[in-house]
């Protein structure tokens, strides 16, 4: 338990940063199974609408990817290997 405000703000603070690194780091989790299933869609299909849908879900991605790296939520080197990573399976597909 806090025993002074300076603690308790802490702790405050430190819950409302949890909070936001958690919503950016399961949504962008989310996002990736996202597009990895609409890839196996597209490989199964060859229907140019679903890597179509795929770059706009990758291009969303990229966004929340580089919020995450502005608020220190990524590092920036990790940001840029989970967009290479992203960007070579569209590649391939």
């Amino acid at each position: 338990m806090a025993n002074n405000k300076s603690a308790e703000k802490r702790i405050r603070i430190a819950k409302r940063n949890r909070l936001q690194n958690r919503f950016y780091k399961s949504s962008v989790k989310t996002l990736i199974k996202m597009f990895t299933n609409r890839l196996e869609i597209y490989k199964t299909s060859g229907n140019p609408d679903d890597k179509l849908q795929a770059q706009i879900i990758l291009s969303s991605l990229y966004s929340l990817i580089d919020k995450a790296t502005k608020k220190n939520i990524f590092h920036k080197n990790t940001a840029a290997r989970k967009k290479s990573k992203l960007s070579l399976r569209l590649k391939m597909s």
